[in-house]
């Protein structure tokens, strides 16, 4: 780990001014805000993130859950994961943003880990973690080792020629099949951006992950409720049973309405080098009736588009049981 400095924010807009002077003033050296540092810090000891200063922001009053006056659910940036998952609120209205968290790390990490910190998680690509390997995200220009390499945990939708990784949270799947909105403080004031214009896609630049400038803060995620009647459910699959990331995971949210599917989001995980909103598979549910040939041909369609790599083409399969057994547990809910 290389030596930083630390700086105690104690109100957002020094925070934003720090964060984006610090960064001028050091001619783009990458000065990065500090929350649970469950995420961070792991990356600097690796040497992967070698920040010349530290914003600590725990200081902020940004970590309360609440309900606003029109039904949306508010989530401080700094809320941490347990307390969302086994927030009152969030358990009635989002079981599923609940269900991602509680698959994900473990308690002990959830207890520190942040909301925000949670939507700017790192890949956990092998390549990115090894300073000594090619990896364009880590250093532009450099090549991408796990193409033809050790890609069996790496994404096979939205990738490129320069970048598979896949993204890592679980969090960030619900909140997609949610239409989350994350809301951002920066130099130009403040600004909402829907989570399916958030993130990215790797293309030419897969170094630049997300819509945030220099100095931007991510202050908040507002969740509207959903249709009345709608039931939710995030279904995992992974290696192991727990403490482990999704090999493919599901984010459903289904309402019937006379035996046919009237509302309809889906979000699948561990397949995507974003958090990877299907509108291929809503559009083929929408208005049928709630059967495996119908969960079945949404599943095929949430593939489209898919370029499996040497290692990980078992995820076009994988992915599409996963997401006809989420709508099967989901329709199937008393």
């Amino acid at each position: 780990m290389q030596p930083f400095e630390l700086i105690t924010a104690n109100t957002i807009p020094d925070a934003v001014k720090a964060q984006a002077s610090s960064t001028t003033a050091q001619q783009g050296a990458p000065v990065r805000y500090i929350a649970g540092g469950t995420n961070l810090v792991d990356f600097m000891k690796l040497n992967v993130e070698t920040p010349k200063q530290l914003i600590d922001i725990n200081g902020l009053s940004l970590d309360k859950v609440e309900q606003m006056p029109d039904s949306s659910v508010r989530i401080g940036a700094l809320a941490r994961n347990s307390d969302v998952a086994n927030h009152a609120l969030i358990k009635e209205h989002f079981p599923v943003l609940s269900q991602a968290i509680l698959s994900g790390a473990s308690t002990q990490l959830r207890n520190m880990a942040s909301t925000a910190g949670n939507l700017l998680q790192k890949t956990r690509c092998v390549y990115y973690r090894d300073t000594a390997s090619a990896c364009n995200k880590r250093q532009p220009g450099s090549g991408c080792a796990a193409i033809g390499g050790h890609n069996r945990m790496l994404a096979i939708l939205g990738t490129s020629d320069h970048c598979i990784a896949s993204n890592p949270s679980d969090q960030n799947v619900a909140l997609a099949a949610l239409g989350a909105t994350i809301h951002i403080t920066g130099l130009k004031g403040e600004r909402s951006v829907p989570i399916s214009e958030f993130y990215l896609l790797p293309g030419n630049t897969p170094q630049n992950e997300t819509v945030l400038a220099p100095g931007d803060l991510v202050t908040h995620v507002s969740v509207p409720l959903l249709p009345a009647g709608t039931r939710t459910g995030y279904l995992k699959l992974r290696d192991r049973a727990s403490y482990e990331f999704a090999l493919a995971s599901a984010a459903v949210a289904v309402k019937l309405n006379g035996g046919r599917i009237e509302f309809v989001r889906v979000a699948l995980g561990g397949v995507g080098t974003v958090p990877w909103r299907s509108h291929e598979a809503e559009k083929a549910l929408q208005g049928k009736a709630p059967t495996p040939e119908n969960f079945r041909a949404a599943a095929v369609a949430a593939m489209h588009g898919a370029r499996p790599q040497s290692q990980n083409g078992f995820k076009v399969e994988l992915a599409k049981r996963c997401l006809t057994h989420a709508l099967t547990q989901v329709t199937q809910q008393a």
